[in-house]
């Protein structure tokens, strides 16, 4: 079983990222820091029919005193009433600060159950059982937890490492061809920002059909290039950044469509192509690059191309309130090359007028 260890020097934080198959029914063991404590589990109305009761079951023989709180399934559960929900829910179970919260869900359930447990009582603990393969690979690693905002995603949140992340990769058995595409949009993202044997890898393999006997070794591939991000940049004040690549758009698209009416890593497919395109406007890449990854995008059967019906003026007004913005100025990831990045500041007029 693959274990890669996430280090955050800065954040005063060390965990290990456990990937395997049969973890949930088979974590007692790692859970034992759970032990004579109680335990909040939070999935939604997908998963806890499918695991909850497994890991519970898990947590009692662990010796921990479980209990099951379910949110609505969506991304607009990412939202302020829900978190009153939490919060409300760890009262009545009495969780104290030695008390456990985990996240058992897609990046959804992950990202505003671990804003709750970062603020609920000012801290408690926290464990990531990431069940999609977008939270596996990407959101479940780092500790960026938060809500959505009504002007934009994700704008309420704060850092807060989990103390432990299980991954369990049977769970992708259950997702819809939709949810699974979503996480190969992040996927994808990883071998054009730093890992360019990675993008080489799945681009020659060239379908969906040809990864799966490859895909838990390129999860933890995935693991390993995000844990590189957080030991090095923990609180997203620098090299951290290239992680949004193609998601200044991203972001903008989804609130302008609507939360759920494109998935998040739907709109980073889309997002991706664009930010390659600008960069091979302004210089910053080359020529060629951005139809390599719509390429790749269309033979992995996931979006590629920007709906025309949206105003660019309203996709620019969203991306001004960018969390990366800074005054007038969003700082954009663009590509140097296949496997490597940087960051280039645009004003909303720069972007408006490559959009």
């Amino acid at each position: 079983m693959p274990v890669v260890p996430v280090c955050a020097p800065e954040a005063e934080s060390r965990y290990d990222i456990h990937i395997g198959h049969g973890l949930l029914k088979n974590c007692a063991a790692l859970l034992a820091c759970c032990k004579g404590k109680k335990a909040a589990v939070v999935a939604d109305t997908n998963t806890a029919p499918l695991y909850a009761e497994t890991l519970m079951g898990q947590l009692r023989e662990a010796g921990a005193a479980p209990v099951l709180v379910t949110l609505p399934a969506g991304e607009t559960t990412k939202c302020e009433a829900q978190l009153a929900f939490l919060y409300d829910s760890f009262l009545d179970a009495k969780l104290t600060r030695a008390d456990y919260v985990l996240a058992l869900g897609g990046g959804v359930v992950g990202d505003i159950t671990g804003y709750a447990a970062c603020t609920y009582l000012r801290g408690v603990h926290f464990i990531q059982m990431p069940t999609t393969l977008l939270s596996q690979v990407d959101s479940s690693v780092g500790g960026k937890v938060a809500i959505n905002h009504a002007r934009g995603k994700n704008l309420l949140g704060a850092f807060y490492q989990p103390e432990l992340v299980l991954i369990d990769c049977d769970t992708l058995k259950t997702l819809d061809a939709r949810q699974f595409g979503a996480g190969l949009g992040e996927v994808i993202k990883y071998g054009c920002i730093a890992d360019e044997a990675l993008f080489d890898k799945l681009e020659s393999l060239g379908s969906r059909e040809n990864l799966a006997p490859e895909l838990d070794g390129v999860i933890a591939r995935c693991c390993e290039i995000k844990a590189d991000y957080v030991r090095v940049d923990p609180h997203d004040h620098g090299i951290r950044m290239q992680l949004n690549f193609g998601h200044t758009l991203a972001h903008a698209l989804e609130n302008t469509m609507g939360y759920g009416e494109i998935l998040h890593g739907e709109a980073v497919c889309i997002g991706m192509v664009q930010a390659a395109r600008w960069g091979e406007t302004l210089g910053h890449t080359p020529t060629g690059t951005a139809e390599r990854i719509r390429s790749i995008l269309i033979a992995y059967d996931l979006p590629h191309d920007m709906p025309e019906h949206l105003s660019p003026a309203a996709l620019a007004a969203t991306m001004s309130l960018d969390k990366k913005a800074e005054g007038a100025v969003i700082r954009t990831v663009q590509l140097t090359k296949i496997g490597a990045c940087k960051a280039v500041p645009l004003t909303a007029d720069e972007l408006r007028a490559l959009l």
